[in-house]
């Protein structure tokens, strides 16, 4: 059951040698094969080169690409995508003059969100969810990170995760699980954070690991959050229930929360807005993958990573979505490259490794997808008639994407 895609006008991100990332100037290298056919068998990338060697044998199915191309499909590796209604409102009372701080003072935000999500069942939760993930399957996105942080209750946090479950078992979309109870303090733990951070450390985490629902453990690092040492504690807890730190940091101010993502080997850290020049200093050398989200930045017109200066500084960057409800009402990768391509100066070759392999890497699939690889996961993006691939982050409000398809089988809209 072979599937051949033809003539295709560029077939991008062909990675013959395994690698895991890509940092500093090898972000600027996007290796490509002109005029090139691919092989897809039993879901996976069975062989790709030029058409002049294109192998002459009976197919199942050849589609020809000509005038279009191929890359791997987008791998988001920081999402909220599972929370229950929007918050729209509170877009208004942004665009009246409230910070995104205010905002969450008055009762809004984290908040908001999680007593909406404790109020609703988890089928309704799972089919709010499902509309999003399909959407986002059609813009592009092949593997995706899905966090809990909505429920900030044992029950409703263990809800979250059970619709994730649910989301990967039904789809074809690689879809990882973070559990992320300290995303903010709930209300009747408002003075008593020790107290909730208990919580999470001696009750939650323990039902998490033994019920598998989660791989990774994240914690909103951040003033008015959980700071630095709370962070620790929470991350300690998880890594001694096999859960691998990711975290929230940097975003409004820096509190050493990077240096305590390294410490605990993180294998993301996310948001970066800001950095000082000790933080990308404590980056280097080490194997945690930085994370820009530059959607809740054009969002909450807030600052951008300074990903220009990360890359020049020999560090990786990888793109993610972080689609929510408050901060990032979009899971659309497209306009994610876009935007670090507009605001964030970063190259287009440097915007695809950054949503391609980095952001596997990012959720510890680069072994599975994120490059054109024999034995991967033929996840891909067949674009429309383009001229080339730099006209994707150019043509910024449109979406140049012809099909998607999840493990060779194409995606119906």
């Amino acid at each position: 059951m072979a599937t051949l895609f033809k003539n295709i006008k560029e077939l991008i991100q062909v990675r013959t040698t395994p690698i895991s990332f890509v940092s500093g100037d090898e972000m600027n290298i996007l290796p490509t094969i002109k005029n090139a056919f691919l092989i897809v068998e039993n879901g996976l990338i069975a062989n790709f080169g030029e058409m002049k060697e294109c192998p002459i044998e009976n197919f199942t199915k050849v589609i020809d690409a000509t005038g279009k191309m191929i890359l791997p499909s987008w791998c988001d590796s920081h999402t909220h995508l599972v929370y229950a209604a929007n918050r729209e409102g509170e877009f208004a009372d942004r665009i009246s003059g409230l910070s995104y701080e205010e905002i969450a003072e008055n009762g809004g935000g984290i908040i908001n969100s999680a007593k909406k999500l404790q109020q609703t069942s988890e089928d309704e939760l799972y089919q709010q969810s499902e509309v999003r993930l399909k959407e986002v399957i059609q813009l592009g996105t092949g593997a995706i990170e899905i966090k809990s942080g909505y429920g900030l209750t044992a029950e409703a946090e263990l809800k979250m995760l059970c619709v994730i479950r649910k989301l990967k078992e039904n789809y074809p979309i690689e879809i990882k699980a973070t559990f992320l109870g300290a995303h903010a303090i709930p209300l009747e733990y408002k003075e008593n954070k020790a107290g909730y951070i208990d919580l999470l450390v001696s009750n939650i985490i323990p039902k998490v690991a033994q019920e598998k629902l989660a791989e990774y453990i994240d914690v909103f690092c951040e003033t008015g959050y959980f700071s630095a040492s709370d962070t620790k504690k929470i991350l300690e807890a998880g890594k001694k229930c096999g859960l691998t730190p990711k975290i929230h940091v940097n975003q409004f101010t820096a509190i050493d929360g990077i240096q305590v993502g390294i410490q605990f080997n993180a294998l993301s850290v996310d948001h970066l807005e800001i950095m000082r020049d000790i933080d990308i200093e404590a980056l280097k050398k080490t194997n945690t993958m930085p994370v820009a989200l530059p959607g809740c930045s054009y969002f909450l017109s807030i600052p951008y990573t300074p990903a220009r200066k990360m890359i020049d500084s020999g560090l990786p960057i990888a793109l993610a979505s972080d689609f929510n409800p408050g901060s990032s009402p979009s899971g659309n990768m497209n306009f994610v490259i876009a935007t670090a391509c507009i605001k964030m100066k970063m190259t287009p070759q440097e915007a695809i490794n950054a949503s391609t392999i980095n952001g596997a890497y990012a959720m510890g699939l680069e072994t599975k997808t994120g490059t054109i690889t024999k034995g991967k996961l033929a996840n891909l993006i067949l674009t429309k008639p383009i001229n080339s691939y730099a006209f994707i982050p150019y043509s910024f409000g449109n979406n140049q994407i012809e099909k998607v398809y999840l493990k060779g089988i194409e995606i119906d809209g």
